[in-house]
């Protein structure tokens, strides 16, 4: 990274916050009538505490895939402590700078006497396995599948093969072992295996958040079969932004804006407001209930 965008780099993050926060604040503003009209019955709670449940469960399942991702470097440790340890951290990720999440885990997996580049690369296969299933479940369930979205898919799953895999992994971690001054990476360290069990894993992650948001969706306004797979492939899209765009905490504003975006010409405004706004709570409810639980499990095994 040269000089200049490393000095840019933190102003970028803040142009990008306020302009996403910025759009949405301007869509509020011309439809407030519409977010207003919405009415909340009965069913739309059942669909948010639904929603709510679906995305814990997201959230648990994708410790559990991180315990897959930590075997494929031959780390004998369990699912239940890898949940644990993803769970406790997890909310960390709304702190400034939208790293520490991946800092506790790193220290988390050094602590149990794994270098820090089985630790690096276990934290950063995470993310992008992550990106690599939204866009491959945002390419299979687009209305239309042609040869553009067979290219992307194919392109997608070739990539995390370890022959292109491991130099990314390996770069990425130069980076983030400077930043966080931990020891080089050993050359031994290396994916050997296509990971497709983790992959395959990552990919239940994003049906899981994709189904809660449905949910939401659902919740405020019935929604048809028909609408099912064009919902999910937006929310995976504007799933993935708030992922790999810099700048965001926890992808607030990139996804909503996003979502807006894609979701403007087939739901009202009102409508799409109203679910992008319900499903950050129920979102983040569920991070911070998960830490919660994590928490209070490991003060009942204390006493």
């Amino acid at each position: 990274m040269t000089p200049l965008v490393h000095r840019l780099k933190p102003y970028l993050r803040w142009a990008i916050l306020g302009g996403t926060l910025f759009f949405i604040a301007q869509t509020l503003r011309d439809h407030w009538r519409d977010v207003t009209a919405i009415q909340v019955t009965a069913q739309t709670w059942a669909c948010l505490i639904c929603a709510l449940g679906v995305t814990l469960l997201a959230h648990i399942w994708s410790g559990w895939v991180w315990h897959w991702i930590l075997q494929s470097f031959s780390q004998p440790l369990s699912g239940t402590w890898a949940v644990q340890v993803y769970l406790k951290t997890n909310i960390a990720k709304y702190l400034p700078g939208n790293v520490w999440h991946f800092y506790g885990r790193v220290r988390a997996v050094q602590a149990t006497g794994a270098s820090a580049g089985i630790a690096l690369f276990s934290v950063l296969m995470e993310p992008l396995l992550m990106a690599a299933a939204a866009i491959s479940l945002a390419a299979v369930s687009s209305s239309q599948i042609g040869g553009l979205q067979l290219w992307v898919l194919t392109v997608t799953l070739v990539g995390v093969h370890p022959r292109l895999f491991n130099p990314v992994l390996r770069r990425l971690g130069r980076i983030k072992a400077k930043a966080q001054k931990l020891a080089e990476i050993e050359p031994t360290v290396q994916l050997r295996h296509y990971p497709l069990k983790p992959l395959l894993g990552e990919l239940g992650f994003v049906i899981l958040r994709g189904t809660g948001f449905l949910l939401t969706v659902a919740g405020l306004l019935g929604i048809t079969w028909e609408q099912v797979l064009p919902l999910l492939s937006a929310f995976s899209l504007a799933w993935l932004l708030g992922l790999v765009v810099p700048g965001a905490p926890g992808g607030i504003g990139v996804f909503e804006a996003t979502a807006i975006a894609l979701l403007d010409d087939q739901f009202s405004a009102g409508l799409v407001l109203s679910s992008v706004a319900l499903y950050r709570l129920i979102s983040t409810l569920a991070e911070v209930g998960g830490a919660g639980l994590v928490w209070l499990d490991q003060r009942l095994s204390r006493r």
